[in-house]
């Protein structure tokens, strides 16, 4: 976000390196980040752009837990039903094999 135009009308966007066009947009279609970048009022997209590349800000959002998070939400919303059915049975391979080491430590230990 570059600047903002009014309380709650709209902010100036710029990521030349996502791919959003530079522009006006609503507060209730944002969502604020912790990832912070310094520039001066008034930055052209070239500048945002070598801003971005120096800061390193697609790469710190990449390795994000909420960018991965996001990512996994996607994938698994794109899956088919025979994907959702495999996904069902990897887990209940990993609960099965926890639930067995537990009980072999607990028998271990008794």
């Amino acid at each position: 976000m570059l600047s903002c135009l009014d309380r709650k009308r709209a902010a100036i966007l710029d990521s030349p390196a996502t791919g959003v066009p530079r522009g006006p947009y609503a507060y209730r279609h944002l969502t604020l980040t912790s990832h912070v970048m310094k520039l001066p009022r008034g930055s052209r997209t070239g500048t945002v752009r070598k801003k971005m590349e120096e800061q390193k800000v697609v790469e710190r959002w990449e390795a994000s837990s909420w960018n991965k998070r996001r990512t996994a939400l996607v994938a698994r919303k794109v899956l088919s039903d025979f994907g959702r059915f495999e996904v069902m049975i990897l887990k209940k391979r990993r609960r099965d094999a926890t639930r067995k080491t537990i009980h072999k430590e607990k028998k271990a230990v008794a």
